[in-house]
């Protein structure tokens, strides 16, 4: 017991001086998870309103599909992404293997049928009265998704924290496409991971309170942008 009283004491001296491989492991770490996020956001969420406002023989089915990918493990994306960035792969020329850039593109692909298969159920949510409103007054499909956009936008942003919150945490990706290096991919997860391998605590638990802080405040947002979302 004095052991783990010991490390959170050590650990909460790091965090409070800001010391500097922690920090830059944290922004990294919160880099890369935004910018996954953004783009993923920018592929998923369009995609999530053409599939919903359009019926179509396969619309089942490929919903299915989507809920399926949830599921998909995090080591079977980052094997099929080094598949394609390795030397021999299609894209080995770009020297993008054991990158940040790599990184980001496992993540994006992780959470694209996340943020596409939550916004769907979020749009499914909404009063059907909405799009119908919205055609009787003559609007377009186009103007049709722009109405219910911003009816939806607080549960699409839970969508996003969500996808945040998984992204933020992920290991597998993070340590076969970004190779766990010190100041270029290190995240707070294949740190974490390091250390206790090492037997090193400290930074360890430093980056565990950091990263359950982070989950808290996702979750906290999570809710009330639900709490937000018409009925």
């Amino acid at each position: 017991m004095n052991f783990l009283f010991e490390s959170i004491k050590a650990a909460a001296f790091l965090i409070l001086n800001l010391d500097s491989e922690l920090t830059g492991i944290v922004f990294l770490s919160l880099q890369i998870s935004i910018i996954s996020c953004i783009i993923a956001s920018i592929v998923g969420i369009p995609l999530a309103f053409l599939i919903s406002m359009n019926n179509f023989k396969l619309k089942r089915l490929f919903i299915t599909i989507l809920n399926s990918l949830l599921a998909l493990p995090t080591v079977v994306i980052g094997l099929f992404v080094y598949a394609f960035l390795n030397r021999r792969g299609i894209l080995g020329s770009l020297d993008l293997l054991y990158t940040w850039t790599a990184v980001v593109i496992g993540q994006t692909i992780l959470i694209i049928p996340l943020i596409t298969s939550y916004t769907i159920s979020v749009i499914s949510r909404l009063d059907v009265r909405y799009k119908r409103t919205a055609m009787t007054l003559g609007a377009n499909r186009l103007q049709t998704s722009q109405v219910i956009l911003r009816e939806a936008k607080f549960g699409i942003m839970s969508v996003i924290a969500a996808a945040f919150g998984r992204v933020v945490s992920e290991i597998g990706i993070s340590m076969m496409l970004g190779g766990n290096i010190k100041m270029f991919t290190r995240t707070m997860t294949t740190a974490m991971a390091l250390e206790y391998d090492k037997g090193e605590f400290v930074l360890a638990v430093a980056l565990g309170l950091i990263l359950m802080t982070i989950s808290l405040l996702v979750n906290f947002a999570i809710n009330w942008f639900q709490g937000k979302s018409p009925e």
